[in-house]
């Protein structure tokens, strides 16, 4: 279970990244953290990938439909811009940003900001997608979340994609993806 630390004890800011496959509740939890920041009254941005408009244009939506506003941009060190004077940075789909996200995270949590990162540790491929091995390098907080495997039922660490198109970015849902333990993510489709 994670404990949220308090932001108005002069400690500083930190960095939390929330990590997992397809399914696991990422975004879910990332909205749940930023809900009860700002019910704590926290000035919070959110901000999410401009490339991903797959439920919303420019709120963050989980599969779950549960959603909250955000601002899509195009490149990571906006977020400094549109962040400036905020407790609580929320940042959606972290995989699909270029790797300055790392220093922007870094910025603002040495500026006293709670950095709130959510995204996909691994690829279709099942190796380490974008900036998020970097982010969960220097991350002071981490949580991995699972989903359940839709093939044997256990717990499922990988996003298995259904397609063979083998482009690495490939927005989707359920109708490209599935979440798969190691077992059947290895087996593939046989």
């Amino acid at each position: 279970m994670f404990i949220e630390p308090n932001t108005r004890n002069g400690s500083g800011g930190w960095i939390e990244v929330i990590c997992g496959s397809m399914f696991s509740g990422k975004t879910e939890e990332l909205i749940r953290r930023l809900r009860r920041a700002r019910i704590a009254n926290l000035s919070v941005e959110i901000f999410k990938p401009e490339i991903d408009n797959r439920y919303h244009e420019s709120n963050i939506v989980s599969h779950d439909e549960s959603s909250i506003a955000s601002t899509p941009v195009t490149h990571s060190r906006n977020i400094l811009l549109m962040a400036e004077g905020v407790d609580v940075v929320g940042i959606d789909e972290a995989q699909f940003f270029d790797p300055d996200i790392l220093e922007v995270a870094e910025i603002l949590a040495s500026k006293g900001v709670r950095v709130i990162v959510a995204g996909l540790d691994m690829d279709y491929t099942g190796k380490p997608f974008g900036p998020m091995p970097d982010l969960l390098a220097i991350a002071d907080y981490i949580t991995k979340l699972h989903a359940i495997c839709v093939q044997c039922g256990a717990i499922a660490n990988y996003s298995y994609r259904k397609s063979s198109r083998d482009k690495l970015l490939m927005l989707g849902e359920q109708d490209l993806y599935e979440a798969r333990c190691r077992k059947c993510f290895k087996k593939g489709d046989s």
